[in-house]
């Protein structure tokens, strides 16, 4: 009967972004340490896009928003510097803001060696608060996607206000097609992805919950070692062009430009994530 009521509670489907345990993924010692080690793996698209990409991404930035010395950014979710140091080296003037204390520290590492200027700040990016202004404001990753209704307005409303009067928002999301390919499933696995989520042995339980009404998919880890048991829940929102820019619209923002991603690729109904270019209402 105990385990039954345990499965029954860990193949249990909450509210869509009923719960919220990002920074467990993030500040987590262990798991901070491989994600790190995800974003640094050159030839994938896990924790950042992989090296070709972000190199075109950024030389695309560079030239769509005439990026200079006189130029202020600021990367929100800015893990290991990825994109903000290859901006700093290109004279801007950059802010790179992320609650992954070993990100950072990468990032920092980097900049000092290559003599980069860039204002690093460890903190939950939905609490930044500064008097300074951007002349671009980056969340790249499809990272808004992982927020609730209530972060994204939060977030929009933040960046509304840290924007300069003719700045502009750069982010990406994943599209509907994204989500259509999503299948509900449940596995089990014993030290699932080589140790990901402890050092130590531990049996993990991982349920896809789709959420058609919300156009939200869930992943949700139920992680059990010897001594504890932890739940992580990764939610994603799905959007069309349409919803997105309704959201935007509710917040101050117009969307300017849409994109199949952050490198300024055209558009295609077929893609699995959208990038868009948003300035204040």
């Amino acid at each position: 009967m105990i385990m039954f009521k345990e499965l029954k509670e860990i193949n249990s489907c909450p509210s869509p972004f009923q719960l919220y345990t990002a920074e467990e993924l993030w500040t987590n010692e262990h798991t901070s340490k491989k994600m790190l080690e995800y974003h640094l793996n050159e030839s994938i698209d896990v924790a950042s896009w992989n090296k070709s990409f972000i190199e075109r991404s950024v030389r695309w930035i560079i030239s769509h928003f005439n990026v200079n010395d006189n130029t202020e950014i600021a990367d929100f979710g800015c893990g290991p510097g990825l994109y903000t140091n290859r901006l700093a080296a290109r004279g801007a003037k950059v802010t790179g803001i992320d609650f992954s204390e070993n990100s950072l520290n990468y990032a920092k590492q980097v900049a000092a060696e290559k003599n980069l200027n860039v204002n690093y700040i460890l903190m939950n990016y939905l609490d930044f608060e500064t008097a300074n202004r951007f002349d671009l404001i980056m969340m790249i990753m499809c990272d808004f996607c992982v927020l609730s209704p209530e972060q994204r307005k939060k977030m929009l409303l933040k960046f509304k206000s840290l924007l300069k009067p003719d700045g502009s928002l750069l982010l990406d999301v994943y599209s509907l097609v994204g989500f259509e390919q999503k299948e509900e499933s449940a596995i089990y696995e014993w030290n699932q992805l080589n140790g990901f989520w402890s050092p130590e042995d531990y049996y993990c339980f991982v349920n896809t919950f789709k959420y058609d009404k919300e156009k939200v998919i869930l992943d949700k880890y139920t992680i059990v070692e010897e001594s504890r048991k932890r739940v992580i829940y990764n939610w994603l929102q799905y959007y069309s062009d349409e919803s997105l820019a309704k959201e935007f619209k509710a917040n101050g923002f117009a969307v300017e430009h849409v994109f199949s991603d952050v490198s300024g690729k055209a558009f295609a109904a077929d893609a699995e994530e959208m990038a868009i270019i948003a300035k204040t209402i």
